[in-house]
Formats: C-alpha cells, sequence, structure tokens
C-alpha cells in the first residue's frame, strides 16, 4: 500500500513557506515592522491548536503555518535591514523609519 501522508506534509510545507516569502515583503514595505506581534499570536496560537487537532496530516500543517508566522517575525527585521543596504524597494512614505547602512552614503554625510 502507498502512503501520500509524507508527500502531502512536504508539499503543503514547501507551499506554506514560500507563501510567507512574498508576505514578508509586502507587510514590510507597507507597514515596516510594527505589526511584528500579530505573527507571535498567530504562530502561537497555530501552534497550540495544532496539539489538540487529532487528524495528523492537519495537524502537522497548522504546526507549519505557526512555526512560519513565528519565523516571519524575524524575517520582518531582516527585511528591513535587506531594505536599508538597498536590496529592496523602499517604501518612501516610511523613508524615515530606515537608517541607510550605505558606507558611501555614510561618509558623504560625514564631509558635508
Amino acid at each position: 500500500m502507498i502512503h501520500f501522508t509524507g508527500i502531502i506534509i512536504a508539499v503543503s510545507t514547501f507551499l506554506i513557506i514560500g507563501i510567507f516569502h512574498p508576505v514578508v515583503i509586502k507587510v514590510e514595505y507597507h507597514t515596516g515592522t510594527k505589526l511584528w506581534w500579530i505573527f507571535l499570536v498567530i504562530g502561537l496560537a497555530s501552534i497550540a491548536a495544532a496539539l489538540f487537532i487529532a487528524n495528523d496530516i492537519l495537524s502537522a500543517l497548522i504546526g507549519v503555518f505557526g512555526a512560519s508566522s513565528l519565523w516571519t517575525i524575524g524575517e520582518l527585521f531582516s527585511q528591513k535591514k535587506r531594505v536599508e543596504k538597498g536590496w529592496f524597494p523602499m517604501n518612501p512614505k516610511r523613508s524615515n523609519e530606515y537608517q541607510p547602512t550605505d558606507k558611501s552614503n555614510a561618509s558623504n554625510q560625514e564631509h558635508a
């Protein structure tokens, strides 16, 4: 007999993590890091819920979703640093929230 449980969890985990990548970029662009606590609440609630779900596949996927939500907290702050380095676009409406990390920009400011 063939069992698909592992494949279902693996593919679903890949998709959940893949969905969180653009979520991090969009959330940081539009709101910065101030909504990190929402991911904390969602992550902890999801992990707690996974403990009470009898279906193994669903429990695993809710747990993966919760862990991905918690991981997103760190990624939001890392994304802010990537924006400051110029690797991702900065939201001009929130440009005052960033500290430029470009050394040539910092040395230009010192000589001004």
